[in-house]
């Protein structure tokens, strides 16, 4: 049983050593209550459960944390893969809802597994998930104060390997800040969460690039085509570097090899094997 978390980047690291603390302790908090969760669940419900704890958290860019778009409105995409099933679901651009990870969970068992804006807040409301409003006093005041956001490059994200060799893949992100209102991330694409049997891989970083370089999908492609996860990572990062692509992951493959890689410092994440790992 094996488990890895991503917070995101955190370019802030090398001069706020108190708030580098403070994600390095909520990620290993987190880690390892998800690996307690994984050794009586399976990896897709322990995805969810990890991502939901980090939506909670106002450390991260996801949730409660998220970034307001140019229109002071925040708006929320996450999405999910069953390694075992070979099904994706997820929601793009949702407004007023505590947990976008649990929301796109609920669409596993839809024909229509990808919802956007309004059509997403209505299948929220009709499934139970009431008003919540994720702005909070600090990014009201960055957004007022129009900090530069393009140092907060952030999205959460979770790979679970669970006892019968099943993989699952979250994640979830609050946007960048400031974008265009209705811009669409990696988050809730193939490009940004992908999983099979052979690997599972969540990204982070700038979701442009990400999606240019398709890397979920083509990271596991890979290792589904014989490549170690390792190598997969670095012949697909090597790919990003004709347009100086800015991401980070972290995924799991089948055989427990467990991997992550960013192409710019610092991506924050956190794994739990035998033992617990926290890392920037």
């Amino acid at each position: 049983m094996k488990v890895i978390i991503h917070g995101g980047f955190f370019s802030e690291s090398s001069t706020n050593q108190e708030m580098k603390l403070a994600k390095q302790n909520a990620l290993a908090e987190i880690v390892t209550k998800a690996h307690a969760f994984l050794a009586s669940n399976t990896a897709l419900d322990t995805v969810v459960y990890a991502v939901s704890l980090l939506e909670d958290s106002e450390l991260f860019n996801a949730g409660i944390g998220s970034q307001i778009q140019s229109d002071g409105k925040v708006r929320l995409s996450a999405s999910l893969m069953d390694g075992k099933s070979q099904k994706f679901s997820g929601v793009i651009n949702l407004e007023d809802v505590e947990n976008p990870i649990e929301v796109a969970k609920q669409l596993l068992a839809y024909d229509d597994r990808v919802l956007s804006g309004e059509g997403a807040l209505a299948f929220s409301r009709a499934n139970g998930h009431e008003y919540f409003n994720p702005i909070t006093p600090q990014r009201q005041a960055e957004y007022e104060a129009k900090l530069n956001q393009q140092e907060r490059k952030g999205t959460v994200g979770c790979v679970a390997l669970d006892a019968d060799g099943n993989i699952a893949v979250a994640t979830s992100t609050g946007g960048k800040g400031f974008e265009i209102p209705c811009r669409v991330s990696d988050s809730a694409t193939v490009a940004g969460n992908f999983a099979n049997e052979f690997a599972g891989i969540s990204c982070t970083g700038v979701g442009e690039d990400i999606v240019s370089g398709a890397l979920a999908a083509k990271i596991v492609t890979r290792v589904t085509d014989g490549f170690s996860l390792q190598n997969a990572c670095e012949k697909s990062f090597s790919e990003l570097k004709p347009f100086d692509g800015f991401a980070g992951v972290i995924g799991i493959a089948g055989n427990g090899e467990i991997y992550h890689c960013d192409s710019h410092p610092y991506m924050v994440w956190a794994s739990f094997d035998v033992s617990l790992q926290v890392f920037n």
